[in-house]
């Protein structure tokens, strides 16, 4: 058994909304931000730029990691450990994306931060957190 390291990256709009997307696949119902597992010699920027391109086709600019948690709910639950890097990034549109992997996504919408919809992926609901009490490290 090994630790698996990925991000999760907060897209938020001139609004101050969020954006997720509705998981299908072996993640489904969960609702989520986006992101994704790093490869081998990728930097967590450069792992975030990608999988937000693979999964709804846009570029990100400048995303900055914003904090860590690791994801022991799911982990209880699955088996699988999970650290997520968390990052925070600038979307200077409101419209919507369009999913360009639908056999991971099957919805997206913008969000307040506060009314987070049900039920949530726990890796993006600690991502959230942390951002919006700008703590670092959330410490379970």
């Amino acid at each position: 058994m090994s630790v698996v390291v990925g991000t999760g990256v907060i897209i938020i709009n001139n609004k101050g909304e969020v954006l997720l997307g509705k998981r299908s696949g072996k993640h489904a119902p969960y609702w989520s931000i986006f992101g994704g597992h790093v490869d081998p010699g990728e930097t967590f920027e450069a792992c975030a730029i990608r999988e937000i391109q693979e999964e709804i086709g846009i570029t990100l600019s400048n995303p900055q990691v914003i904090g860590l948690c690791n994801n022991l709910q799911t982990y209880r639950e699955e088996g699988k450990h999970t650290v997520s890097v968390c990052l925070l990034a600038n979307y200077d549109s409101d419209t919507l994306p369009v999913i360009q992997e639908p056999d991971k996504f099957s919805a997206v919408i913008w969000c307040s931060p506060d009314t987070l919809p049900e039920p949530h992926f726990e890796a993006s609901r600690n991502a959230i957190h942390l951002w919006q009490t700008q703590q670092f490290y959330l410490k379970k």
